[in-house]
């Protein structure tokens, strides 16, 4: 399955598709930027700390831990000043090869919504309930988009489709759908042509014409959030029947029924397609509270601390449960379609053809990614990122970065993300010479989730 999913982006990406097709507006497109003191900008070393008005309402939990907590965020092991800092540009290309274009490559040059960007980063700014569109290549910021019409969502988890469109979980209920290009966007708000952020100055809900569509629900909790694959047409140039996974929880620390909602929804209209009840987990407040897609598009959740591992069958729609090995925080789905779970005690793998764990016990805390190439590459405990050798189970490099991460994700270049933990950086690393380029200007930032759309590409079948 993999190999086709390559395959196909590739086709996608190679041969240019047309004009914008489904836009249902006439006019041209525009940019709207309104005077803000807020400001992104590019920089080989960090200079600034984290305010106390960029402190968010949400988890803010301790490094190391599998715990939350309201209001407080972890001392910085180091200074965000210090470290190895390289400079903000990349123009070599990809460094992924997104496989041929099949029979003789031109089954896709008829048209049809525009080629798929994978060029971007997406985190999650949870203090100021918004979301940032970081280029990967030149580390600059194209865009912020507010992501509940409240502003008061607390996103986090963020997850790129297979078409470069984002959608965001609010971990106060509600998810919301953004489109990568302004090419896709339609003309809503009565103004000529497409209204849309070009940078860290977001504008007002309802003026934002990028925005696709925006779910409510009505959770107290609702973190996980994955695409899944879809089907390519090659006679439109576009991905198809793309849906999301997410789930929430309603009923807090004392929940009497013990079940949890995951949820099946249309990525096209954000129209809740199928709620799975899923019974024998102990939801707590946060429920599921990571979620990624196997190669065939299955849900896979995980729990926060040491819960239960949930799949759910993305035509049948069963699910089955499997006590998690080590305590969790992030997970993801490998190229050979293995599991993991990553946390304070470490990492581990889940194979669901012997459904059967291997731990390996390292100083991890956050979000894991595998890179397509047998390298998963976890939030370390400090000031580091680990590199785990996906088949031997064992850590064979650490790189350094200038603070603590939280999150990982690996971008279509090849190089490893890292997001803090409410201070404003991020962090890439090139992972061969170790090079580290920062951007500065998010806003109590949170994810740690597929921020690129990597990992969905990437994502094998259970059945290999």
């Amino acid at each position: 399955m993999r190999n086709e999913l390559k395959t196909l982006i590739a086709a996608s990406v190679v041969f240019a598709c047309g004009d914008s097709g489904g836009r249902d507006d006439a006019g041209g497109t525009a940019t709207l930027t309104p005077t803000s003191s807020a400001t992104a900008t590019v920089t080989a070393t960090a200079t600034e700390t984290a305010s106390a008005s960029e402190t968010a309402t949400g988890e803010t939990p301790t490094m190391g831990s599998n715990s939350e907590s309201n209001g407080t965020s972890p001392t910085s092991p180091t200074d965000p000043t210090d470290g190895v800092t390289g400079t903000a540009t990349n123009d070599s290309g990809p460094k992924f090869d997104l496989g041929v274009v099949p029979d003789g490559g031109m089954a896709c040059s008829g048209g049809g919504g525009g080629e798929p960007d994978f060029s971007y980063i997406w985190v999650a700014n949870s203090g100021q309930g918004t979301m940032s569109k970081i280029n990967t290549v030149n580390l600059v910021e194209e865009g912020r988009y507010i992501v509940r019409p409240d502003s008061a969502g607390n996103p986090s988890r963020t997850s790129v489709n297979l078409s470069g469109d984002v959608v965001i979980a609010n971990r106060n209920g509600g998810l919301t759908k953004v489109y990568a290009q302004a090419e896709r966007c339609a003309d809503t708000n009565g103004m000529p042509g497409i209204q849309t952020a070009a940078d860290a100055n977001y504008l007002p809900w309802g003026v934002e014409e990028c925005v696709a569509w925006y779910t409510p629900m009505s959770y107290i909790s609702q973190r996980p959030v994955a695409w899944t694959q879809g089907n390519f047409n090659q006679a439109t140039c576009q991905w198809e029947n793309q849906k999301i996974w997410t789930s929430g929880n309603n009923d807090g620390f004392d929940n009497a029924d013990n079940q949890l909602d995951v949820l099946l929804v249309n990525g096209d209209n954000g129209a809740i397609e199928a709620t799975v009840n899923v019974v024998g987990v102990n939801p707590d407040y946060y429920g599921i509270y990571g979620a990624a897609v196997d190669g065939d598009g299955n849900f896979w959740g995980s729990q926060l601390g040491v819960g239960q591992l949930v799949f759910i069958d993305r035509v049948t729609l069963q699910y089955k449960l499997w006590p998690m090995a080590l305590s969790g925080y992030g997970m993801t789905v490998d190229s050979k379609g293995f599991v993991w779970t990553c946390g304070g005690g470490g990492a581990a793998r889940f194979d669901p053809m012997t459904e059967t764990w291997q731990t390996l016990v390292v100083p991890g805390s956050g979000g894991c990614m595998e890179d397509g190439n047998g390298t998963l590459y976890m939030s370390g405990s400090g000031p580091t990122i680990l590199a785990i050798d996906t088949m031997t189970m064992t850590q064979k490099d650490t790189l350094a970065v200038p603070s603590y991460v939280h999150g990982i994700s690996i971008d279509f270049y090849g190089y490893v993300w890292g997001v803090t933990l409410q201070e404003p950086y991020a962090y890439r690393v090139e992972p061969l010479t170790k090079v580290v380029d920062t951007f500065t200007g998010l806003t109590a930032p949170y994810t740690y989730s597929d921020m690129t759309g990597f990992a969905l590409s990437n994502a094998g079948s259970p059945s290999g």
